[in-house]
């Protein structure tokens, strides 16, 4: 349960008015002690602290988040900054599991989220200084890792706790969040390759992100494993806006050959190439075979259903939540390497027509 020191008192209150003085009264113990059991310090017994917290459960109290914050110099406030545009945001629904598992790990601690989405470079910059003013947010989540990122050193120089979502390619003293993207990628180019494709295209995501860049070459090395040319990638911001057009491009023949498959590095991405094929009168799976990644809720239900490397962003937004609270906590939490990726073959890939 959330916690209080002994100087928030009588300001630590539910809407029931529940105090840490009723909570005292119930148990026969002092104020102090109360204070001492509900935040977990030495000195009370494990027969006393599980009385307290007991009759604490018992009368419904919580804390004030304000007493808390005045009492030990915390907010209980915890950042995400995401350098991308919002309508980017709101439309991928990664980014809405992801802060979903983040939400379920703060909520029950007692945090508070704070989410801005910021363009990369000085803007951003200006905004983890605004955070850690006055003790806005006690750490940060560092999403979208780029190539020689500054994030990590300005957020230590800032005093803050992170934890980054994936390993920054500089030295850092933030734990990492991370999983083998470039697997899904690879094992959805073997998928293909078994069904007999052999022009095989990648919509990949931005180069400057190491995600992105990880992504496209596991899909070249595992083009050229196959003995095939993975020259035919397409950069894109990871939006469904770009990835239409990448697939418009793909799809001109007057450019030379189709491809008879696209790897796409999100489900954004898929499902609006997914809708350009079908305007274009290009039938998926019989001429077309179409990958994601993410395996977000909707590659089930649309028609046909997309076959999609399946990642837990919930869960990874829960794990990366944990991490960051036991830092703030005073631990020093080992990297944690989550689950790797399984592709889940749907109705959007089948034999090669060619």
């Amino acid at each position: 349960m959330p916690i209080a020191d002994a100087r928030a008192d009588d300001d630590a209150v539910a809407p029931s008015r529940v105090t840490i003085a009723d909570v005292a009264a119930r148990a026969g113990v002092s104020k102090g002690l109360v204070s001492f059991a509900l935040n977990g310090r030495a000195g009370v017994s494990t027969e006393t602290r599980d009385r307290i917290l007991a009759c604490a459960d018992e009368l419904g109290w919580t804390p004030s988040l304000r007493a808390r914050s005045l009492s030990i110099d915390r907010s209980f406030a915890l950042g995400l900054v995401i350098g991308r545009s919002p309508d980017v945001i709101a439309a991928d629904p990664f980014f809405h599991a992801f802060i979903a598992g983040v939400e379920s790990e703060f909520s029950t601690a007692g945090q508070v989220l704070v989410l801005a989405a910021v363009t990369p470079g000085r803007q951003e910059a200006v905004t983890y200084r605004g955070l850690a003013s006055d003790r806005r947010v006690d750490g940060v989540i560092l999403s979208d890792l780029r190539a020689g990122d500054e994030r990590p050193a300005l957020v230590a120089e800032l005093g803050l706790a992170a934890v980054t979502l994936g390993r920054p390619d500089t030295d850092t003293p933030f734990p990492a969040v991370t999983i083998d993207d470039g697997a899904g990628i690879r094992t959805a180019v073997e998928h293909l390759v078994e069904l007999g494709h052999r022009r095989i295209a990648h919509v990949a995501g931005p180069a400057t992100m190491l995600h992105g860049h990880r992504r496209a070459e596991a899909f070249r090395a595992a083009m050229a494993d196959a003995g095939l040319d993975g020259a035919s990638v397409i950069e894109t911001d990871f939006s469904a806006n770009a990835g239409a057009e990448a697939t418009r491009r793909l799809l001109d023949v007057s450019t030379g050959r189709r491809p008879t498959a696209i790897v796409y590095s999100n489900d954004h991405m898929a499902l609006a190439g997914l809708a350009v094929a079908g305007r274009a009168g290009i039938p998926v799976p019989a001429d077309l075979s179409i990958t994601g990644f993410d395996n977000t809720e909707l590659a089930e239900y649309v028609f046909p259903s997309l076959t999609s490397v399946a990642t837990d962003a919930a869960a990874w937004g829960a794990v990366a939540a944990r991490t960051l609270l036991a830092s703030i906590a005073g631990e020093e939490p080992d990297d944690v390497e989550l689950d790797p990726p399984r592709l889940v073959v749907r109705e959007s890939t089948a034999v090669s027509p060619n």
